[in-house]
C-alpha cells in the first residue's frame, strides 16, 4: 500500500492525505483478509484518465485481471469520490456505487476527509460512516 501511494504521488498528482490502514474480511469468493486505506489526491487528470492510470499502476504492482470479480488480488485501486461531482458512464461510476455500504471504505475515508460530502445524498463521510456502523436494536 505504501508503494501504491508513493507511485500515485510520484506520477498521478499530489497525495494530500493518507488514511490509516485497516484490515477487513473479503467480499466474494476470496479467502484472504485485505488491507484497506484511502487517500486524497490532487490531480490534473480527469476521472477516465485517472482510472486508466490506476489500472496501469495496479499492473505494475502485480495485479493480473482474470475476469472473475472479487477474486484475490494484490492491489485494487478505485476512484470513490471526485471533487467534480458525478460520473455515470458504463465503464466508470463516481461516486463508487457501493461505497456507502462498505465500512472498509468509509472508515478510512472519514478519518482523513470527514466533511467531504457525497454528491448524491449530501451527507458527509463522517455521517455516512456513523449511519453504517450505528447499533440497531434487535427485532422483538
Amino acid at each position: 500500500m505504501a508503494a501504491a501511494a508513493g507511485l500515485i504521488d510520484e506520477t498521478l498528482g499530489r497525495v494530500l492525505a493518507r488514511s490509516p490502514i485497516i484490515a477487513s474480511a473479503p467480499i466474494g469468493p476470496s479467502l484472504r483478509r485485505y488491507a484497506n486505506a484511502t487517500l486524497v489526491l490532487d490531480s490534473a487528470l480527469d476521472p477516465h484518465e485517472l482510472l486508466t492510470a490506476l489500472q496501469w499502476l495496479e499492473a505494475q504492482l502485480g495485479r493480473k485481471r482474470r475476469g472473475q470479480r472479487w477474486r484475490s488480488r494484490v492491489i485494487d485501486l478505485d476512484i470513490v469520490l471526485w471533487s467534480g461531482g458525478l460520473v455515470a458512464d458504463p465503464d466508470l461510476k463516481v461516486p463508487h456505487p457501493l461505497f456507502r455500504q462498505r465500512d472498509f471504505v468509509l472508515r478510512p475515508a472519514a478519518a482523513i476527509a470527514p466533511h467531504w460530502r457525497d454528491p448524491l445524498t449530501g451527507l458527509t463521510l463522517a455521517h455516512l460512516h456513523a449511519r453504517l456502523t450505528r447499533r440497531r436494536p434487535l427485532p422483538r
